[in-house]
């Protein structure tokens, strides 16, 4: 088939080369030039993937018939539902279905109305002076969220990310002032616990689950450090993680599932991957966020593992047909990514040169997904968001976190730092005798 993709960075590089091996045609729109998306399709546009319009010009004039979209930004824009329109199918959800992650008021408010497990405390405010209020009694326990899209990064918790209430009240006010996020501030419940990633594929009705991926948002190792969209993820062959039991892996599918079937309800049926993000508590799993889309990292460890025909899968969403469980190999998975210095902060070293010694990597077990990088004429330029991903694979987590780790040894850039602790036994261990002790064992 021709398949249009939409986005330029890692997690977009991993769908094309899931499309790439499933045979499809690949015709790409994305802002940077992204090397590996750029060597596997037959044409390309450099593009905002917001820019609905000419988007739906480009895969009009290239007879696409499926599109699949990586990024959240074009699909709160309305991108599928201007494709649809066009005649092309698409395995990604409308604008009205991609408030379960454009708007986190609404994807509460959902959860509730419907009386879904799994909710936390939390009040919306459109003004920041009630914010401000509301947040006085509350001590330590709270979080705060812009309601609008943020790229991953907009969450602040209390006692971390803010050390006082004046810190608090800072950031409401920054995110007010039409900076972060947009549309105004959510206040949640804090939950103690292990946060986890079920992804799954649906078809508007039926839900496939994705393996268990834990996804590790802090900058520097040990958990330190400025939150971001993501510094790297694990997965076990098993398809479990080690502090969670089958049971409480299914909890989260049946939120899931009844999060599917409200949003049909409430007549926009959910096409496409839906990204849960969880806390295991000692109450079962707790909703952190929906997103209408793949996780990055997170799909590049299920991706890479994929053993189903993934444009098959993409048609039978787009076609409301999903037959039986996806399949995935019993296979652990490490992903590391390689950031720009600054990365987290205001100061990021971005537009150095890099490359990567593509004999010794061929030799390794790791898979290259490149992601903030343009390509200009023959040369590979680091943008300001994270630079590229090394996954490992392999029978056991420690095994896949050391293939990893061989494939990051052949980046060759002065300017860059990756978060080296994921994956690693030590800090897997940590998380479990975290839950232990939070379960009185």
């Amino acid at each position: 088939m021709k398949v249009l993709t939409v986005g330029g960075g890692g997690r977009e590089h991993a769908i094309v080369e899931a499309f790439h091996r499933a045979g499809s045609e690949i015709f790409a729109v994305m802002k940077n030039a992204n090397p590996g998306i750029l060597d596997r399709a037959s044409k390309y546009k450099l593009v905002d993937e917001t820019k609905v319009d000419e988007v739906c010009a480009f895969a009009k004039e290239c007879g696409v018939e499926l599109a699949f979209v990586g990024p959240e930004a074009p699909l709160a824009a309305g991108l599928v539902d201007a494709l649809e329109k066009i005649g092309i199918k698409c395995a990604s959800p409308t604008q009205a279905a991609a408030r379960i992650e454009s708007s986190k008021t609404f994807m509460r408010d959902l959860v509730e109305k419907y009386k879904i497990p799994g909710n936390v405390v939390y009040k919306s405010f459109d003004n920041a002076a009630d914010a401000k209020a509301y947040i006085r009694p509350l001590g330590t326990k709270f979080v705060v969220k812009p309601v609008g899209l943020t790229g991953g990064k907009g969450v602040k918790v209390m006692g971390e990310h803010m050390k006082a209430i004046e810190d608090a009240d800072k950031y409401i006010d920054e995110i007010f002032s039409g900076n972060i996020g947009g549309a105004g501030v959510i206040i949640e419940e804090k939950l103690e616990g292990e946060e986890f990633t079920q992804m799954v594929f649906c078809d508007g009705k039926k839900i496939s689950p994705m393996p268990l991926v834990q996804d590790h948002k802090r900058a520097y190792d040990g958990d330190m450090g400025p939150n971001t969209g993501g510094m790297g993820s694990y997965s076990e062959a098993d398809h479990l993680l080690p502090f969670i039991t089958a049971e409480e892996r299914q909890k989260s599918l049946d939120i899931i599932q009844a999060v599917i079937d409200a949003l049909a309800k409430e007549g926009c049926p959910y096409k496409g991957v839906l990204y849960g993000q969880f806390m295991l508590t000692v109450d079962g799993p707790k909703i952190i966020e929906f997103n209408a889309r793949f996780g990055d990292p997170e799909a590049m460890n299920v991706l890479s593992i994929l053993e189903s025909n993934f444009e098959d899968v993409c048609k039978q969403i787009a076609d409301g047909k999903l037959k039986g469980d996806v399949k995935f190999a019993n296979k652990a998975t490490v992903c590391k990514y390689a950031v720009p210095k600054g990365y987290g902060t205001s100061n990021v070293d971005s537009g150095r040169e890099i490359s990567f010694d593509m004999e010794n990597l061929a030799k390794s077990k790791a898979i290259l997904y490149y992601a903030n990088i343009n390509k200009v004429e023959n040369t590979l330029i680091t943008g300001s968001s994270r630079t590229a991903a090394m996954v490992g694979v392999a029978n056991s987590t420690d095994e896949a976190e050391w293939n990893s780790e061989v494939g990051l040894s052949c980046i060759n850039c002065d300017y860059i730092f990756v978060r080296h602790d994921i994956g690693k036994a030590s800090l897997i261990r940590k998380r479990v005798d975290h839950m232990a002790r939070l379960r009185g064992q």
